[in-house]
């Protein structure tokens, strides 16, 4: 069998039994208008990343928090209705908050921050969380592992120091591509590099 055709069916057997793992640092989520508040305009595409329509953009910004901050962070576009913040619980020693962990958009009775950009300030009254880990996967995929949205599963993950992940929940849409998102804390302590894949336990 030629090899690229080779290469081509071992993909397909990964896919239908592992999923990638991905790493997700620090990051900040705008509306439009403090998007321009911040910048003076609206979000510039950098990268696409796995996620289909969500990019890196070009603006980057200060996060500061009670007790510090960091400087250069993410902001991931496109615009959305609500502002977010995304930061790991080492992160949080550092800004001086206590993050909730919640899934992406739950935000309420969560810490404030400020925003700092090269156009403008922006203060927040909450927002700021520590993302659940949790799997992207379109409904084919969902229905390929025996998993439901929303429903809360086990990940073992095959990275440089394996580990076994409780907690993970389960997110399905159409527009997802399959992927595990796990925060800088949870990837470091796993020894997570590119290409690493993971095993969805029900």
């Amino acid at each position: 069998m030629d090899p690229k055709a080779l290469d081509g069916l071992a993909e397909q057997i990964l896919a239908q039994l592992f999923v990638p793992l991905e790493v997700s640092g620090r990051h900040v989520h705008i509306t439009s208008a403090q998007a321009v508040k911040l910048f003076g305009h609206s979000l510039t595409p950098k990268r696409y990343l796995s996620q289909p329509g969500q990019f890196l953009s070009n603006e980057r910004l200060t996060l500061r928090g009670p007790k510090g901050e960091f400087s250069n962070v993410a902001v991931l576009g496109p615009e959305r209705k609500d502002s977010q913040v995304e930061i790991s619980l080492t992160d949080a020693h550092t800004l001086g908050v206590t993050p909730p962990i919640r899934q992406s958009g739950d935000v309420k009775n969560s810490p404030g921050a400020v925003l700092v950009g090269p156009h403008g300030t922006v203060e927040l009254a909450e927002g700021v969380i520590a993302a659940q880990r949790h799997i992207h996967l379109t409904p084919e995929t969902a229905a390929r592992f025996g998993v439901k949205d929303k429903q809360v599963v086990k990940l073992q993950t095959y990275t440089a120091r394996p580990a076994l992940l409780q907690d993970v929940v389960i997110r399905v849409r159409p527009d997802f591509a399959p992927a595990v998102h796990l925060d800088t804390d949870e990837a470091n302590a796993c020894g997570l590099e590119p290409g690493n894949l993971g095993r969805i336990i029900p």
